[in-house]
């Protein structure tokens, strides 16, 4: 079974600009769909705005087991009780996310390399997303790593390895067959019409 890791991206919905409340309704069909995690990446939010949306997302209902995780900032994700906040890869060190947020919370990391995945393993990340596998107008410009070195990086790792950059239900398996332990993206769950429909076949996977 292929988990489901959704990174939101608010300004790609059809919305007026900057409306969370398009997103708050998005997030809350990704939950009624059995979204594993969700990453809430509203890199332009401030603390104040941020602290709020995050807090409404965990008291939706339709939460239930999906873990919710904070781009980047540590302190929103202690605040708020949020499952686990999610590190770039010139981020906090993550030691120090350990020792500040203690054992319990999620910390995973996005990785570039199979070089970073290792660090990311040996400093104890919870997971990792490892990308772009695929070219992605969200990277332009970005030499995709592919298919064998994510297989690569997902027998170094014994966390989590989910995969990023260009995947969609059509090369999904691939993924999963090399690997990955789920698939992560923003535009695969974000512009789903259905997005029970594409949790359920990744899932199947």
């Amino acid at each position: 079974m292929a988990l489901c890791y959704y990174i939101t991206a608010r300004h790609q919905l059809e919305a007026v600009a900057g409306n969370e409340k398009a997103l708050q309704e998005k997030v809350r069909a990704a939950f009624s769909a059995g979204a594993d995690y969700l990453q809430v990446r509203e890199k332009d939010l401030p603390g104040g705005r941020l602290t709020n949306l995050v807090r409404i997302l965990l008291s939706l209902p339709e939460k239930r087991k999906t873990r919710l995780l904070v781009n980047e900032r540590l302190d929103v994700a202690i605040a708020c009780g949020a499952d686990g906040v999610h590190l770039p890869t010139d981020s906090v060190p993550l030691p120090v996310v350990r020792a500040r947020g203690g054992e319990a919370l999620l910390a995973g990391i996005s990785c570039h390399s199979v070089e970073q995945l290792e660090v990311a393993v040996q400093q104890k990340a919870s997971y990792v997303l490892l990308g772009p596998i695929f070219e992605t107008p969200s990277k332009p410009g970005a030499k995709p790593l592919g298919l064998s070195l994510l297989a690569q990086g997902c027998r170094r790792s014994p966390v989590p390895v989910f995969a990023l950059g260009g995947v969609n239900l059509e090369n999904a398996s691939a993924c999963v067959q090399a690997g990955a332990a789920g698939i992560a993206g923003i535009r695969l769950f974000q512009q789903a019409q259905e997005l029970g429909e594409v949790c359920g076949r990744l899932h199947l996977l």
